[in-house]
């Protein structure tokens, strides 16, 4: 099936197992194929895809993991994804955390999973000072247990559910705080090598991705279980950002093409550039 054919030939009886109790509206089919649109550009122009490969999905539990899943298993059912999928889901221990929530979701649905216990939010809470976040030291721990279970089942990468506005965020993110320009890859070697990191969302717009959650009645669970949120400054970023969508609109758009329109002759990095060669 062609990326023509997906846009095309789409109907209502076009329905994965997943989205057997999907909207059946013409608004919802619109949504859908956007984020398949977007998710397929993202898979082809980064070279994500190499069949027969085997993926591990990070499933959080929030709505850009539940849709990252849900995108997937469909392109995967269109004949579009020649890889096998498994979502795994890392309990980290927090308090209240509904622990029944995924597993009952994915085992309802027939999804291959995974689910991991490691107590590392005890660690989080010894380690960070109080009034801090929890989020950065929380993060690493959770992306190594993630490489980790990668590695256990033989999957050749680990894929998250960050999209557009969060490349965004993290770009404005370095631009200011960190003094270089510097995003979210959309497909990264991890250190060791051994393991990619992949984005399929890349080009999917967060309001996107919360609409679909809804339509889709996905059992959300809290990023904030533990009483952390996230840092001060990402979430400036993303409030200025929107404030530049609403001055501006098509803002966000062009700023996610600018990071793959880079010219490194009109910037100021001697290591990128040959200055003094001219």
């Amino acid at each position: 099936m062609t990326l023509h054919q997906l846009d095309d030939n789409d109907d209502a009886r076009s329905i994965p197992p997943l989205m057997a109790d999907a909207p059946r509206s013409v608004e919802f089919n619109k949504l859908r194929k956007r984020l398949l649109r977007s998710t397929r550009q993202a898979l082809d122009d980064f070279a994500m895809v190499k069949p027969g490969e085997k993926w591990l999905v990070a499933l959080s539990g929030g709505k850009d993991s539940y849709g990252l899943l849900a995108i997937l298993l469909d392109l995967q059912w269109r004949g579009l994804l020649p890889v096998d999928l498994l979502a795994c889901n890392l309990d980290q221990g927090q308090p209240n955390f509904p622990k029944h929530v995924l597993p009952d979701y994915l085992s309802r649905h027939g999804i291959a999973h995974r689910i991991e216990y490691r107590d590392t939010y005890s660690i989080v809470t010894e380690k960070v000072p109080e009034n801090a976040t929890y989020c950065a030291l929380c993060s690493r721990l959770r992306r190594g247990n993630l490489y980790r279970i990668a590695r256990e089942e033989g999957c050749s990468a680990l894929v998250l559910g960050h999209h557009r506005e969060d490349i965004l965020e993290t770009f404005f993110l370095n631009l200011f705080h960190g003094a270089r320009l510097a995003a979210m890859p959309p497909k990264l070697l991890n250190d060791d090598g051994d393991l990619m990191v992949l984005r399929p969302l890349a080009y999917c717009a967060e309001g996107d991705l919360a609409k679909f959650a809804e339509a889709m009645r996905f059992p959300i669970i809290p990023c904030d279980l533990c009483g952390s949120q996230d840092g001060l400054q990402r979430n400036a970023m993303k409030e200025m950002i929107a404030e530049m969508e609403r001055r501006m609109p098509g803002r966000k758009e062009a700023m996610i093409r600018a990071l793959a329109n880079v010219r490194p002759s009109h910037l100021l990095d001697t290591k990128l550039f040959d200055f003094a060669g001219l």
